[in-house]
């Protein structure tokens, strides 16, 4: 997993840019990462301690009954999760662990990833992330459930 975190470390809690810097940087990260690149992925928005990142729908990321591949629903997550993690402890992080369940087939036009930071101490957040397939209609249906540690790199933790 990436480091969903460069540049996001801010004395104390508060961000010392603004909310539209701070999605910027964070979309520069995401830049950075190859297979987000290859996935068309996209920071929707980002927060300290909350991300949402969509990824488009196209037959490249189904398998063969037509379902959003596992795998893709599973990169969502995680990079969702890091995100919220990363800006949660203000310090570059790479993912620990995760469990993902899935609840049903995502078939639509776009995956939703949206995580947020349950707990954040020193050296790990565990984060929270729901993830929707969402329709050509905007309707949001919820395809799987994630929950993860996200890890401070080595000599990163304040």
């Amino acid at each position: 997993m990436g480091d969903a975190s460069n540049g996001f470390r801010q004395p104390g809690f508060e961000p010392t840019v603004s909310p539209e810097v701070f999605l910027a940087m964070g979309r520069q990260v995401l830049a950075s990462q190859p297979f987000s690149g290859l996935l068309g992925a996209e920071l929707v928005s980002l927060s300290p301690g909350q991300a949402e990142l969509a990824v488009p729908i196209t037959d490249a990321v189904r398998q063969q009954h037509g379902f959003v591949h596992g795998g893709v629903v599973s990169y969502a997550a995680d990079n969702a999760l890091t995100y919220a993690g990363g800006t949660a402890l203000r310090v570059p992080v790479v993912t620990s662990e995760f469990k993902i369940n899935y609840v049903r087939p995502a078939v639509g036009v776009r995956l939703l990833a949206r995580a947020h930071a349950v707990h954040a101490g020193k050296t790990q957040a565990v984060c929270r992330c729901d993830v929707f397939a969402v329709q050509a209609d905007g309707t949001e249906k919820l395809c799987a459930v994630a929950q993860g540690t996200i890890a401070a790199l080595a000599g990163a933790a304040g």
